[in-house]
């Protein structure tokens, strides 16, 4: 696939031998961003674990200081008594039911699925489609409580659920490249502190193995791990 005008002259910017510090790398971002729209900003953190074995999954929450720049949506599977606490807290669609139906039917268009724990023998059933999108309500992860309000106050304010992935690299996105580099600085940097801390006892060698910053469309900046894991 040939490159646009726009994205020779974004390549051209960076310097592929260059381990960037996050300041750096945010400024950079935008000054090579080759999208009209508001593109998302991208972590992408390699680490030295083996998804497979499950003494070494790295998965977990994290609060944005900035949050996203994208309005999440959110559907809550309650009881009728919990309808209302679920409305006016913002989220975008309650119910159970029939929720539960047109999951089954392929329809998935949220962001955050949060549930009671007394309604998950009736969603269980739902695993194979929410799974692979990881948008099934887990504990760990916040998204299976009584607190209804307080979690979607949560993902509202800027709450996201990581994971290692099959390949032990975690994605995340983390802003938009309309946010100030002080921004996109301060959220990468609380979602690696978040997934350090998580490092399981089972890992051994170097734990952050890479990171890489990117926009949608631009080329990926590596980055300095040393100020950002100590």
């Amino acid at each position: 696939m040939a490159l646009t005008k726009k994205r020779k002259i974004a390549n051209a910017k960076v310097d592929k031998n260059k381990f960037y510090s996050i300041k750096e790398a945010a400024n950079l971002l935008k000054e090579i961003n080759c999208t009209k729209f508001d593109s998302s900003v991208d972590l992408h953190i390699r680490l030295g674990v083996d998804p497979k074995k499950a003494d070494q999954q790295v998965r977990g929450t994290v609060i944005l200081p900035h949050g996203t720049g994208k309005t999440k949506r959110v559907l809550v599977l309650c009881p009728p008594e919990k309808v209302e606490e679920a409305k006016a807290a913002g989220a975008d669609y309650v119910g159970l039911d029939e929720f539960v139906t047109k999951i089954e039917g392929g329809w998935v268009d949220v962001d955050v699925i949060i549930a009671t724990p007394s309604v998950m023998p009736k969603i269980g059933k739902l695993g194979k489609v929410l799974g692979p999108r990881n948008l099934m309500p887990n504990p760990k992860t916040g998204t299976v409580t009584n607190d209804v309000a307080g979690a979607i106050n949560e993902v509202k304010g800027g709450k996201i659920a990581f994971k290692v992935d099959k390949t032990g690299i975690v994605h995340a996105s983390i802003g938009r490249v309309s946010f100030t580099s002080d921004k996109i600085t301060a959220n990468s940097t609380e979602l690696i502190h978040a997934i350090v801390k998580l490092k399981p006892s089972a890992s051994k060698g170097t734990y952050v193995k890479g990171i890489s910053i990117a926009t949608s469309m631009s080329p990926g900046l590596a980055l300095d791990t040393k100020p950002l894991i100590n």
